[in-house]
């Protein structure tokens, strides 16, 4: 079973890696693939390049079994529409479990997204939330009635088409707050790894933020 982590990675830091592991050691999925997206779709533009913010995610990758980022957005012209990014997936994957990982927050407007019921016929998805998370409701609630399952086997079993809602470590840590600290000369340590740290004090990243 493949995992497929799409953000803007602005940059990658302690929560995301440790969301994915959670999930990753919870749901038995071999290969994480980490996917900076080029040009967001339903958030603000990243202020890095994409070739940056992927070079962050190699570095925070690298010593972890099972983690990969992976760089097909920066070869797609236009937003990173989820469903094409699962497509290529799914070429490639003929025939394994796709497991789409998402936070809450993204999850309750899933249905704003482009094609978000053809995505469910190329992957499943699993939903990061906090153990206290609310249960959307309206059609949302609808679409995970008749999707949701809460045994990881059932990922296992079939290509795509559940959600899966994963409690995950909740660390309040956030891309925004790193950017600031770093552009008002505060330290960053401890909240991403240190070999992105390292990476950004040698190129002077967000220090105009």
């Amino acid at each position: 079973m493949i995992g497929v982590f799409g953000g803007t990675f602005d940059p990658v830091h302690n929560g995301h890696l440790r969301t994915a592991l959670d999930v990753q050691e919870a749901l038995g999925i071999r290969r994480i693939h980490f996917v900076p997206l080029k040009e967001a779709v339903h958030r603000d533009q990243p202020g890095t390049a994409a070739e940056l913010r992927c070079a962050l995610v190699q570095a925070a990758v690298a010593d972890q079994p099972g983690f990969a980022m992976d760089d097909r957005e920066l070869h797609r012209h236009g937003p990173s529409w989820s469903y094409y990014t699962l497509e290529s997936f799914r070429r490639e994957y003929p025939d394994e479990p796709l497991c789409f990982l998402m936070g809450g927050d993204a999850f309750n407007g899933y249905l704003e997204w482009h094609r978000p019921y053809e995505i469910l016929e190329l992957a499943h998805l699993v939903v990061m939330q906090r153990p206290d998370a609310v249960i959307p409701g309206g059609a949302l609630k609808a679409l995970l009635d008749e999707r949701r399952t809460d045994d990881a086997g059932d990922l296992h079993a079939m290509p795509g088409g559940r959600i899966f809602l994963q409690p995950v470590t909740q660390l309040d840590i956030s891309a925004s707050d790193i950017r600031e600290r770093i552009a008002l000369g505060r330290s960053a340590r401890f909240l991403l790894p240190e070999s992105v740290l390292g990476i950004i004090q040698q190129l002077g990243l967000y220090q105009d933020s």
